[in-house]
């Protein structure tokens, strides 16, 4: 069972874990909420991008001379869910040992605040407190973003040093490894501002094309920043198929990210884009609970239950609209 109230909301309608689990000791509940199940917070509404915030992660991003900016989808909702999902798996597998199951309590920003791992030990030994370095990753170095002559981007990433050293010859600046200033990943980091404009002089005389090819050629880890535009029209997301057409009830078929990770034996699949609300009732209290007709159309005119379109009964707006479009 998964449920995103907040605390205390089960519990008030009788349904919070222990009363479901006196009934079936084996139910695995996955419980998320913005700040957990028990503590001080645990009473407050919270959002992902709430969660965000309290974890430290949003003062890390973005450009140090301005406020803190936010990646431009749920991010929190999606490290939650992902660890929320971690967390019923390693349940489900304690489970078949002890026979009983247990609840999942992942908070927003608990699961956030776990991907500030490199500044929690550094703050409590050294007191530090890191802030915003705009493209550029601290203490790895060279690795950031650099500006190209025909004024687009390129990241590059060469902070070890043998992937430094084939860089400077990229750069036909063999001697960059032996300059007191670059011969270790330390030195670097603490230079990273002498390296940095180094590398965006020579990035800056050549266009972005001719710079990716260059790097590739000298197996330089190093990208221009996709859109959504470059992801669509490119050849390893398409060899990969790593976007779908997904069918769907009322456009026909919708793109959606294929499933990862891939498993060898066993790979996911896609099967549709997501059906209406309700639109599986039926079928899963026929099915899977032997109700009669009778029963579920008294539990859907009671409100209890929401039963949904079937399949195949599309809106025909969209369906011309999504045949017009193809």
């Amino acid at each position: 069972m998964i449920e995103n109230f907040r605390p205390g909301t089960l519990e008030k309608w009788g349904l919070g874990y222990e009363s479901l689990a006196s009934d079936n000791p084996r139910i695995v509940m996955v419980r998320i909420s913005g700040y957990g199940q028990t503590g001080p917070y645990s009473g407050r509404p919270g959002y992902g991008v709430i969660g965000e915030a309290i974890s430290g992660l949003r003062h890390l991003t973005g450009d140090p001379d301005r406020p803190p900016a936010r990646v431009a989808v749920s991010l929190t909702d999606y490290i939650t869910g992902l660890y929320g999902a971690f967390g019923a798996v390693m349940a489900l597998f304690a489970r078949e040992k002890t026979g009983r199951g247990q609840f999942i309590d992942a908070a927003l920003y608990e699961c956030a605040f776990s991907f500030m791992e490199p500044w929690i030990a550094s703050f409590e030994k050294l007191g530090h407190v890191p802030g915003r370095v705009g493209p550029r990753l601290p203490e790895s170095t060279p690795n950031n973003l650099y500006p190209t002559a025909d004024d687009q981007y390129i990241h590059i990433t060469a902070m070890g040093d043998a992937l430094f050293r084939r860089l400077a010859t990229a750069m036909e600046q063999p001697e960059l490894p032996t300059d007191p200033r670059f011969a270790g990943a330390t030195l670097r980091s603490e230079h990273h501002e002498a390296i940095d404009a180094l590398i965006g002089e020579w990035t800056q005389r050549h266009t972005l094309a001719s710079l990716e090819e260059i790097l590739a050629r000298h197996d330089v880890p190093a990208t221009r920043i996709f859109t959504i535009a470059d992801i669509f029209a490119d050849p390893h997301y398409r060899a990969r198929q790593s976007i779908v057409a997904a069918p769907d009830d009322d456009w026909g078929s919708v793109t959606m990210a294929a499933v990862v990770p891939r498993l060898s034996d066993t790979p996911g699949a896609v099967v549709h884009s997501g059906h209406r609300i309700g639109q599986d009732t039926r079928d899963v209290l026929a099915e899977l609970l032997g109700y009669g007709s009778e029963r579920i159309d008294a539990l859907s005119a009671a409100g209890i239950v929401q039963c949904g379109a079937a399949t195949g009964d599309r809106d025909p707006e969209l369906a011309e609209s999504s045949a017009g479009g193809a």
